[in-house]
């Protein structure tokens, strides 16, 4: 499944490994140094034209996102959701006269 962030950017799932707040990253000298070392290394994707709100990091790259990581986290998490659920299969019978 895929998780949209923001513009004409969408993630796997999978790939995903945290949904970090642009808030608490600029708050956190050990979480900065690491954006600031993404940005540095040509790993940091900044598409948008919008403010960054938060990042998300996979294990290529790390994306700036427009839309809170709060909303972020509830799409990551109905998506998992989904994945619980049975695909259910149904039988079409043709109909004869």
């Amino acid at each position: 499944m895929f998780i949209h962030i923001g513009g004409d950017t969408v993630v796997s799932t999978k790939e995903v490994i945290s949904i970090l707040d642009h808030q608490a990253v600029n708050t956190s000298k050990i979480t900065k140094k690491f954006i600031d070392q993404a940005r540095k290394s040509n790993r940091l994707i900044d598409e948008h034209v919008e403010e960054t709100k938060s990042y998300v990091v996979t294990k290529d790259a790390i994306y700036c996102s427009p839309i809170s990581s709060l909303t972020l986290k509830r799409r990551a998490h109905f998506v998992n959701s989904l994945d619980q659920f049975p695909s259910v299969q149904t039988e079409i019978e043709e109909l004869t006269e």
